[in-house]
């Protein structure tokens, strides 16, 4: 796992799982979540997506399902998209 500690990184992927964020700024930034363990502590996003796949998809659809959350299509370019891990 890649720490990252007081930085700002600026136009990455991010995959949540991959990475430790520690007081750090994520500036137009594409970050992905797929439900897994996420490590951040003072983290502050400016301008960035959030992406979810995989179990964390599923879980924002069942929310929908029930009424409990309100879906917003993404834009066709960011779905088939599969970011390589952040360095």
């Amino acid at each position: 796992m890649k720490v990252y500690k007081n930085r700002t990184i600026t136009k990455e992927a991010i995959v949540l799982e991959d990475v430790c964020l520690i007081d750090c700024t994520l500036t137009d930034c594409d970050v992905f979540y797929s439900g897994g363990d996420a490590d951040y502590q003072n983290l502050k996003l400016d301008n960035s997506r959030f992406h979810f796949r995989g179990a964390a998809q599923k879980t924002l659809q069942t929310l929908a399902s029930f009424g409990m959350l309100k879906m917003q299509q993404m834009p066709v370019s960011f779905q088939a998209q599969n970011p390589a891990k952040a360095n």
